[in-house]
């Protein structure tokens, strides 16, 4: 085979020879100094072999997963929301009991597994503490489970991919964590509604924080970077913290993208009843006006604050059921409806971040199903969220503008390789 290679993009290509052939995505790294100028053009020919798969690989397509451990986490649930069937559940729990290895959940920790299609565990690995390393193994039906002190190598990933269906599909589909997904989602809310927004052929790229151990992932950090080009509007994330703790992302010209309001409370759910000054009551079943957008969700789907706020009401109101008043801003404020319960700490008088997880998805009051209802509210007429234009956030402090550049500039051109190389899709 032949291939008209510049020096830089055959390291790229032999990069990719040893990944797995996804068939949809590509990823790869270069050295964070590396020009992307001047580069001369030659010829190589290489003989290409790819590598046997790896003994813990199912053979299957398998995706990695990563959760936090919550408050009050059991070991059984934990394995559940990895998407881990209950064969395998029952396995690990096991030899965990055996070994004694992972004792007390710690919340907030991480847990990275690699879970093939149909819900077999083949590798788990949890960071009990920054230096100490839990690994579980598959040996045919059971796992073998090891503890050990480590010295965690951060490694920045790149990878790429395009909206053939859902978000979740195509970075799943990219071997993308579901937690650098969201991440993503968030940082690009304010632009881009991932519920009506999206568009098939849409392209992602994303720099995250890998963090390696012997040459073997054991978790993700946070997403450094992104560019999600929406119908063929691109948009750009550059994560920074200024001296001061501040930390957000960014555009490449330094602002802000973290807007006075999101464009939804739930980053992934789908719209079930819109605005309207007319529509049939699923449950009342009579004509009258809808003032609030439904989003459609299982019962115990998180559900945020658009803003930063004062909660103004929580508690049971009448049709709403379990509601949230929040007041931003004036004259803004919203409602939450239908909540199955609350978030811990939501009280009268408390002060909310934007982001922030307030209650969870139900069915109390008039629903006929498992939804959110939220309103949007200016001077305390209920308003189309959806057709208002929004108040932006502000810029960065003009004291770090210098520093924002330079750590910019570097992750800036890695989005611009992974854009033009067009490596995202291999045939």
């Amino acid at each position: 085979m032949n291939f008209a290679l510049n020096p830089l993009k055959k390291r790229i290509f032999l990069a990719l020879a040893t990944l797995p052939l996804l068939g949809v995505v590509a990823a790869f790294g270069i050295d964070p100094g590396t020009s992307t100028e001047n580069i001369s053009q030659e010829t190589v020919v290489e003989a290409i072999v790819l590598p046997a798969a790896e003994a813990n690989d199912s053979g299957t397509f398998d995706f990695w997963r990563e959760e936090r451990i919550g408050r009050g986490e059991t070991l059984s649930s934990l394995l559940q929301k990895l998407g881990i069937n209950t064969e395998d559940r029952q396995a690990f729990i096991a030899a965990a009991h055996q070994t004694k290895s992972i004792g007390g959940l710690i919340p907030g920790r991480g847990v990275l597994a690699r879970v093939s299609k149909d819900g077999r565990l083949m590798l788990l690995r949890y960071m009990v503490s920054d230096s100490t390393l839990i690994s579980a193994s598959r040996i045919q039906d059971s796992f073998q489970i090891t503890e050990q002190a480590i010295q965690p190598e951060m490694r920045p990933v790149m990878r790429s991919g395009s909206i053939q269906g859902s978000l979740f599909g195509a970075t799943d589909a990219a071997d993308i964590p579901d937690r650098i997904a969201s991440e993503m989602a968030d940082a690009f809310s304010g632009d881009i509604d991932f519920h009506k927004d999206l568009r098939r052929g849409d392209h992602f790229s994303v720099i995250y924080e890998a963090f390696y151990f012997d040459g073997r992932l054991i978790k993700t950090g946070r997403l450094l970077a992104a560019e999600f080009i929406n119908q063929e509007q691109a948009y750009r994330a550059i994560y920074f913290k200024d001296p001061q703790g501040r930390e957000g992302y960014y555009n490449g010209a330094g602002q802000s993208l973290k807007r006075a309001f999101l464009k939804s409370p739930m980053p992934f759910d789908r719209i079930s009843s819109g605005f309207t000054s007319g529509r049939l009551h699923p449950v009342l079943q009579i004509w009258r006006a809808h003032k609030g957008v439904d989003y459609a969700a299982p019962t115990g789907t998180p559900v945020r604050a658009v803003s930063d706020s004062v909660v103004n009401f929580v508690g049971k109101q009448g049709g709403y059921g379990n509601l949230i008043v929040l007041n931003h801003q004036a004259p803004y404020s919203t409602a939450y409806g239908h909540l199955s319960r609350f978030a811990k700490g939501i009280k009268r008088g408390a002060k909310i971040s934007q982001g922030q997880v307030i209650g969870y998805v139900g069915a109390t009051g008039l629903a006929s199903g498992p939804h959110l209802h939220y309103e949007f509210r200016v001077n305390g007429a209920q308003r189309n969220p959806l057709a208002m234009k929004l108040p932006t956030a502000y810029p960065l402090d003009s004291r770090y503008r210098a520093q924002f550049s330079a750590q910019a500039e570097p992750l800036s051109a890695r989005l611009e390789l992974l854009r033009n190389t067009n490596l995202s899709r291999m045939d």
